[in-house]
């Protein structure tokens, strides 16, 4: 690796500065060894012979080598013819050699040992002063590496990403975008390259497909090229409230948008990096249908696809507006009635399923959250119909091996609470009525579903009671019905006639 590479030159710099180190210090050395020698040797060699007055002497030798007083025959030379003798150094006791010697080789050995503290002193400034310009080479080399391999997309991520790009967005804008989605390391290094092209990109606004793994040419390319946006076919696609997604899929693929079974595939795969899918559960019920993991998240609406598109990217569509629709005051709200993001879409997706407009469905939430929060007076369970029916209609069918646990657990005529898993995919007015939480009394209801009128009720009496008024209610309006379409034929036929 880099980093180990690196280390192994710096270690070996340092060694050899400190063999140097040591062989300077080793010759240092021996140098003074020698100057002793030497000083040494001077001591001990004999001194020539000569009339020599020793500061030592005593007073009667000092008489004796004192000069003689002048006389009338000393006078009678003149200074002029006298012989001129060259100038004698003092004379020195030999006793006085050793010290004036051993003062030189202390000064010798002083000299020497200034040197040897200068070149120590100066050895750690060089070494630090050799690590820093090897780790600032080291550090530039890495940031150079880095951005390079940014802006090559060298050994990211290939997986898609969707973004949404501003009308008029600029190129700081877009660089800021890239760098919160995770497409880009550094938005400034892109804002560089982009000045470097000395081209003014014009981006498109609205949604762009990139990943990591992308040049920033090709980035630049992707939201830019307006005519790789024009040749693909665009799809339009709309999911209806209370669809469930194995519906929705068939529809994807009778479109051409993709095939149903690798939607699936993906869509419960999920892991696209969205904020609500920190809110799932991490480990999976394991009484919930594997199949249909997230069914509830398809939110119900119109969207734009393409022919042939990557499932992939159907699927970030989706994730991304239920995304969008899961706002911070509904995730807070949630949280405050102490709910998971997974129970409030399965007790909205029942709502869905009950209640035919917003009215209806506060009052039907309301009665779901009596039920719940007071379990004395229907043991706890939900006793709705479409769970029933989801069990039987759209499990059971796909299951490869019977599994009647399952099937009970979904249905809460049978099981207590809500079910391990959503019965299908609910728009917003059934997920904020569940947030309202209406304040009722009611424990029950019942719907006629051809006047589309739901009957609220406290006690069970008074609720078998509306049941069999709104039963007698439709067999009279499938009564009339039946005699409509006679009288309708009737008529058809006389005309024929």
């Amino acid at each position: 690796m880099p980093d180990n590479k690196n280390n192994d030159v710096i270690n070996d710099i340092l060694n050899q500065l400190d063999n140097e180190k040591k062989k300077t210090e080793a010759e240092s050395e021996k140098l003074i060894e020698k100057a002793e020698e030497k000083a040494e040797e001077a001591v001990k060699k004999p001194a020539a012979p000569r009339p020599v007055v020793s500061h030592m002497a005593s007073p009667l030798q000092r008489e004796e080598a004192a000069p003689r007083p002048r006389t009338a025959q000393n006078e009678e030379k003149p200074a002029a013819e006298a012989p001129k003798r060259p100038a004698q150094r003092p004379p020195v006791s030999r006793e006085t050699v050793p010290v004036r010697n051993s003062s030189a080789v202390k000064r010798n050995s002083a000299h020497h040992k200034k040197k040897k503290k200068k070149r120590r002193s100066r050895l750690p400034g060089v070494l630090i002063l050799t690590v820093s310009i090897f780790a600032v080479s080291i550090c530039l080399s890495m940031v150079i590496i880095a951005f390079g391999k940014d802006m090559l997309g060298i050994g990211k991520s290939d997986s898609t990403k969707l973004i949404i790009v501003p009308e008029g967005a600029t190129t700081e804008q877009i660089s800021e975008l890239l760098h919160d989605e995770g497409i880009i390391n550094s938005p400034k290094c892109f804002q560089m390259f982009t000045k470097l092209r000395k081209k003014a990109d014009i981006y498109l606004p609205g949604e762009h497909f990139v990943s990591p793994n992308m040049a920033y040419e090709t980035i630049i390319d992707t939201l830019t090229n307006e005519e790789k946006q024009e040749a693909k076919e665009a799809v339009t696609v709309t999911f209806r409230e209370g669809i469930n997604i194995f519906d929705a899929a068939q529809i994807l693929e009778e479109e051409g948008v993709c095939k149903s079974g690798d939607f699936l595939f993906q869509f419960n795969s999920g892991g696209f990096g969205y904020r609500f899918e920190n809110e799932l559960p991490q480990t999976p019920n394991a009484s919930k249908f594997a199949d249909a993991r997230m069914e509830g998240y398809l939110f119900p609406d119109t969207y734009t696809f393409t022919k042939e598109m990557e499932p992939e990217q159907v699927c970030q569509k989706i994730y991304f507006n239920f995304d969008q629709k899961m706002t911070d005051e509904r995730l807070a709200r949630m949280k405050e009635l102490k709910l998971s993001l997974n129970d409030l879409i399965i007790l909205a997706s029942i709502v869905q399923k009950e209640a035919p407009n917003r009215e209806d469905m506060d009052h039907v939430a309301g009665v779901f959250w009596n039920r719940l929060e007071k379990p004395e007076e229907t043991a706890g369970k939900l006793q709705s119909d479409p769970t029933k029916n989801y069990a039987y209609d759209v499990i059971r069918p796909r299951l490869a091996v019977s599994n009647q646990e399952m099937l009970d657990a979904y249905d809460t005529y049978v099981c207590v609470g809500l079910p391990p898993g959503a019965i299908c995919n609910p728009g917003l007015d059934a997920i904020d009525a569940v947030l309202a939480k209406m304040q009722t009394d009611d424990f029950y209801f019942v719907a006629n579903i051809y006047t589309q009128e739901t009957f609220f009720s406290k006690t069970n009496d008074e609720h078998e009671m509306k049941k069999a008024q709104v039963k007698a209610d439709e067999q009279q309006y499938e009564l009339e019905e039946e005699q409509r379409k006679e009288e309708e034929e009737l008529a058809a036929r006389a005309e024929e006639y």
